[in-house]
């Protein structure tokens, strides 16, 4: 276990799990006390609705798996991607943006990982939209995941970060 931990282990691993136990807060509370499902659809604003979708596959539907062991098995994926991350964390980060990213990206992961061994699939709620196109429905681990690759995009097209690469 030492070889996940590093000096910026700590602040990755508390953005982690706090991303993780937000986002599974908000899915218990949308399921079970809100009852979206009974709802079908409900208007917030004008360009966004909130409405249940199980999610079988990963982003926007692809690699759909209709089985528990299909669910299982990319479950399986999110648990080695998240100890990868965690590994490249203790290892290769050396600044506090990275360290969030990955923080970010592994409590997304995680939280989608346990809505798989859970509900059989990944429960989205967010359905954004504009001019009668509507974009994908999401959670808030999704948008997790998206910051967290935000911030490593930015980190490595940052002014700093190249120069620091091209030095000897």
């Amino acid at each position: 276990m030492r070889h996940l931990w590093g000096p910026w282990s700590p602040l990755g691993v508390t953005i982690a799990v706090a991303t993780m136990v937000i986002d599974q807060v908000h899915k218990w509370w949308m399921l079970v006390a809100y009852r979206i499902e009974e709802k079908v659809r409900v208007t917030v604003t004008p360009f966004l609705d909130l409405v249940y979708v199980k999610n079988l596959g990963v982003s926007y539907g692809l690699f759909t798996q209709d089985s528990w062991q299909g669910q299982w098995f990319l479950a399986g994926f999110a648990v080695v991607a998240v100890l990868a991350m965690a590994a490249w964390l203790a290892y290769g980060v050396t600044d506090r943006l990275v360290a969030a990213s990955f923080g970010l990206i592994m409590g997304g992961a995680a939280g989608n990982a346990i809505d798989r061994l859970i509900l059989g699939g990944v429960a989205d709620f967010f359905s954004l939209h504009a001019f009668g196109y509507y974009w994908y429905v999401f959670n808030i681990a999704d948008a997790a995941i998206v910051a967290g690759v935000c911030g490593l995009l930015y980190d490595s097209l940052s002014p700093s970060r190249n120069r620091a690469s091209k030095s000897p």
